[in-house]
C-alpha cells in the first residue's frame, strides 16, 4: 500500500444509536444537548470531528482527538453525560407529547444491566471503525452525507447540510 494514501493518527468512523432506535433527535431540545456536549468534548477534551451527521435516532461521526484523552475515552464520557441530560430533559419536559412512552422504553432498556440504575438512552458500545486509508475515510464521509438522503429526509443532500460556524464542530456539519 502506497504510504500516501494512509493516515497517521488515531482516526474512527463511529456510530451510536439511541435504544430501540426511538426519534429524539426530531425535537431541537435533545439535539442541542448533542450539540453543546461535542463543542464541549472538543474544547476541554480535545475531541477532533472531521465530519458528523445526527439523525433522529443515531449519529455517525469521523473524529480524533488531540492532546492525551483518546477518542474511546472521550465517547464513554460524551455518551455517559448525554444519556443523563436528555433523560433528565425529558423527565422535566411537560411539553413532550412522547414522554411516558420514551421513559418506558429507556427504563425497560436497563431494567437487564447491573450497570445502569434507572435508564439506558444509548444502545450499548460505540461502532468505531479505526480508519487507516484516505479511501475509507472518504467512503465513510460519503456514507454521513448521503444517509440523510438515503433515509429519504431530504432529496438532495446539499438539502439538509446546515453550516454552524459558530459552532465550530467540523469544517462543515450535518444534522438535522
Amino acid at each position: 500500500m502506497d504510504i500516501k494514501n494512509r493516515i497517521n493518527g488515531e482516526v474512527y468512523f463511529v456510530t451510536d444509536t439511541v435504544v430501540d432506535w426511538v426519534d429524539i433527535f426530531s425535537r431541537p431540545l435533545y439535539r442541542h444537548i448533542i450539540i453543546e456536549s461535542l463543542q464541549y468534548c472538543q474544547k476541554e477534551k480535545g475531541l477532533i470531528i472531521y465530519a458528523w451527521v445526527l439523525m433522529t435516532n443515531h449519529m455517525h461521526m469521523i473524529v480524533g482527538s488531540s492532546g492525551e484523552n483518546r477518542v474511546s475515552d472521550i465517547l464513554r464520557d460524551f455518551k455517559k453525560f448525554t444519556s443523563k441530560e436528555i433523560i433528565r430533559t425529558l423527565l422535566v419536559e411537560s411539553t413532550e407529547s412522547r414522554r411516558e412512552w420514551m421513559v418506558n422504553r429507556f427504563e425497560y432498556a436497563a431494567k437487564n444491566d447491573k450497570k445502569i440504575k434507572s435508564y439506558r438512552f444509548w444502545q450499548e458500545g460505540n461502532d468505531a471503525q479505526e480508519i487507516y486509508l484516505n479511501d475509507y475515510f472518504n467512503q465513510k464521509l460519503n456514507y454521513i452525507h448521503e444517509n440523510p438522503v438515503k433515509a429519504e429526509i431530504v432529496n438532495r443532500e446539499e438539502d439538509y447540510k446546515i453550516v454552524w460556524p459558530l459552532i465550530g464542530l467540523a469544517e462543515k456539519d450535518y444534522w438535522m
